[in-house]
């Protein structure tokens, strides 16, 4: 049954039968979360259409294969996983990418952080790069995914969520989320207790695993288990080629973090997880509306003497 999910479902990379290849302005977002996981010779191919898609839009795939010293068989690989059916369509969809960026948009700005930038720089390059990675997120966000993720949540007897460092700050954002519209919901960093609390997960249940590598062991090992006995199981994460996609149902993938010397990749992939946590609960809210706008009341009420006191 778990096989036949992930074939259903598959990973978050490239299309499912029946889906429509990304839209041009997600083009680049999708370059720079799939690039890492690519051989060199498909990362120079993703590279040339995303740095300059109107010169590659007027290229055969012959003609974009001797640009990059690569062959048309991998050209055709990358415009795949990429999400689009074939050459024909990443042309189109370079072609309407170079068509918005010669609408008059503004050069990007560069966000590396340098060591005596003034304050007023480091304030206007953190919003720019925030921005970027938001929109990144939101424009790779695979919304098929997302409505299978909040239908199971909305449904759930119990949702676990495991993640750990800045993954795990952003775990507690969501369960506080979730239990402020009433369901049961444990956000768990310590990896033993929340090995031992999959344990007790089953059909009718919600695991959600929350990293950036994919790889985080601690993270896994309990996706793992709520996966074995049954509860549905969701991954948010940079890399959904990753392991932790091995044992999720539905993957969520966030913007691949600009890490700089300044800016560890922590803070750009919370910004992104969090703007998944926000969609996941908003969804589940929209679903329970008649349950969760009472729950959401209640809670209110319940803090509102604390803050006409003055207290936070």
């Amino acid at each position: 049954m778990t096989q036949e999910v992930k074939e259903i479902f598959g990973t978050g990379n490239g299309t499912r039968p029946g889906g429509a290849p990304p839209a041009p302005a997600a083009l680049a977002a999708k370059v720079r979360t799939l690039a890492p996981s690519m051989t060199r010779s498909m990362q120079r191919v993703a590279e040339a259409v995303a740095q300059d898609p109107a010169g590659c839009a007027a290229l055969t795939v012959t003609g974009l294969a001797e640009l990059t010293g690569t062959s048309e068989a991998t050209v055709v690989r990358t415009a795949r996983l990429l999400g689009y059916p074939g050459y024909r369509d990443l042309r189109l969809a370079l072609a309407g990418l170079a068509a918005q960026q010669q609408s008059g948009r503004a050069p990007a700005l560069t966000t590396d952080i340098a060591v005596d930038d003034p304050i007023a720089d480091v304030v206007a390059k953190l919003a720019y790069d925030e921005q970027q990675t938001l929109a990144d997120t939101a424009a790779g966000l695979d919304t098929v995914q997302l409505g299978a993720a909040v239908s199971a949540l909305a449904s759930a007897r119990r949702a676990d969520v495991y993640g750990v460092g800045a993954s795990g700050l952003v775990a507690q954002d969501l369960t506080q989320k979730l239990l402020r519209i009433g369901l049961i919901a444990h956000a768990h960093s310590d990896p033993h207790l929340a090995v031992t609390n999959a344990v007790q997960l089953r059909g009718g249940d919600v695991a959600i695993a929350i990293t950036h590598s994919g790889s985080t062991g601690d993270v896994i090992e309990p996706l793992r288990v709520a996966f074995e006995h049954g509860a549905t199981t969701i991954a948010i994460t940079g890399r959904p080629d990753g392991p932790v996609s091995q044992y999720a149902d539905h993957v969520l993938t966030t913007s691949t973090a600009r890490e700089s010397e300044l800016r560890p990749a922590a803070m750009s992939s919370r910004t992104s997880q969090l703007l998944v946590v926000d969609c996941l609960f908003i969804g589940v809210a929209q679903r329970t509306y008649e349950t969760a706008a009472p729950a959401l009341s209640a809670s209110y009420e319940a803090l509102a003497h604390r803050h006409r006191n003055g207290s936070r």
